[in-house]
């Protein structure tokens, strides 16, 4: 035979085993992404900001219905167990990605009990030392990431890599104008004036999240800064109504009950709109996984000013994008928040870089494609 000939043939013949591995891809399902929540979380949040990059990436399937656009895209547990009997068409291991305790667990069992053709990979976002169960379910993970620096420094054993969070910079995104994004918001009660300008906290309203901290801080400066009002954006529960009463009481006794207001929850379709019409995005949380929150507002053109918890050390460059205090410091909170506030352009400037870092490290485009080079290198 003709060398030629034969490295011909050699060459088609790899070419026909590409394409049918490539088509392979295409149609088999690659990765499981767990889902076993019904509360809506910051878990929940990062997941379904993630889908559809990971999507263009990677054929998926989610395990659970939970707070899906797109119910094509749900699987059960046993729909999981059966198609995973077998691997791929080419050997490799399907991923099954887990961000809960009880993820790892319905995992465990596909693999071990179901003897599912599985590689499991833990996310831990976490800033706490874990219990007994937990270490030992971690220990039976096949890979383990750390969203962030802090989180990797509570893990009992070293990250497998650290692949941080990233917000959908499409959605989040900063106005022409600011002053007029935030006077078109429909979100203070009626009959109370918006200001010139918004600040805002948004969460769950309890103490852990550092509303009162938001709160006193904007009682003792206000008075100073009357084009600006304070917003409290996020559900309050019954347990926390009378933390929130004793706050709106320091509120009418100040006199600033149209200046500082609890605005309650909104619709989750409506929250990038709020982060876009704000000057200045606070976030004060005793302890945080990671903390979209900040990633958001600066997405959005927002300055911020950060408790230490969470990533957000990590994430806001002090005086550049705003500023970091300590946790549970109402001092160092009304020290910063003044600083921001005594000077527009200063704030305004902020927001502006702030939205390109992160558009240069923390997009949830560049969190797909490091999640799923990592899923290919492990599979």
């Amino acid at each position: 035979m003709n060398t030629a000939t034969h490295q011909d043939r050699h060459s088609q013949k790899s070419s026909s085993q590409e394409s049918k591995r490539q088509n392979s891809h295409n149609t088999e399902i690659e990765l499981i992404i767990g889902n076993s929540n019904a509360n809506f979380s910051g878990v929940t949040s990062t997941m379904l900001q993630l889908l559809p990059e990971q999507q263009k990436l990677i054929n998926l399937r989610v395990m659970g219905g939970h707070h899906l656009t797109d119910e094509s895209l749900n699987i059960s547990f046993w729909q999981v167990a059966k198609i995973c009997r077998k691997p791929l068409a080419d050997g490799r291991f399907r991923i099954f990605h887990a961000r809960r305790v009880d993820e790892m667990i319905q995992a465990l069992i596909l693999k071990h009990i179901f003897r599912a053709k599985i590689k499991i990979i833990f996310s831990s976002a976490a800033q706490r030392y874990r219990s007994g169960l937990t270490l030992w379910l971690t220990d039976k993970m096949d890979a383990v990431l750390a969203m962030c620096k802090a989180s990797a420094s509570y893990l009992h054993r070293k990250p497998d890599a650290i692949i941080y969070h990233g917000v959908n910079t499409d959605v989040y995104t900063p106005p022409l104008d600011k002053i007029a994004a935030w006077q078109s918001l429909d979100l203070l009660p009626k009959g109370v004036e918006k200001g010139q300008r918004g600040i805002a906290i948004l969460g769950r309203v309890r103490a852990q999240k550092g509303v009162h901290l938001f709160v006193k801080s904007c009682i003792e400066l206000l008075h100073k800064y009357p084009d600006y009002t304070a917003v409290v954006v996020g559900s309050i529960s019954s347990s926390n109504e009378s933390f929130v009463k004793t706050l709106q009481a320091d509120i009418q006794q100040a006199g600033l009950s149209q200046r500082i207001v609890f605005a309650g929850e909104q619709n989750f379709a409506d929250i990038p709109k709020i982060f876009s019409g704000l000057s200045l995005v606070v976030a004060l949380s005793d302890n945080e996984g990671f903390g979209l929150t900040i990633l958001e507002a600066m997405s959005s053109g927002a300055a911020v000013l950060a408790s230490e918890a969470g990533a957000w050390p990590e994430v806001v460059r002090e005086g550049t994008d705003g500023y970091v205090v300590p946790v549970n410091n109402l001092t160092a909170v009304v020290d910063k928040m003044d600083l921001l506030l005594s000077n527009e352009e200063t704030l305004a400037q902020m927001g502006i870089d702030g939205r390109a870092r992160v558009l240069a490290h923390y997009s949830v485009q560049r969190e797909a494609k490091q999640l799923v080079t990592f899923f290919r290198g492990l599979m």
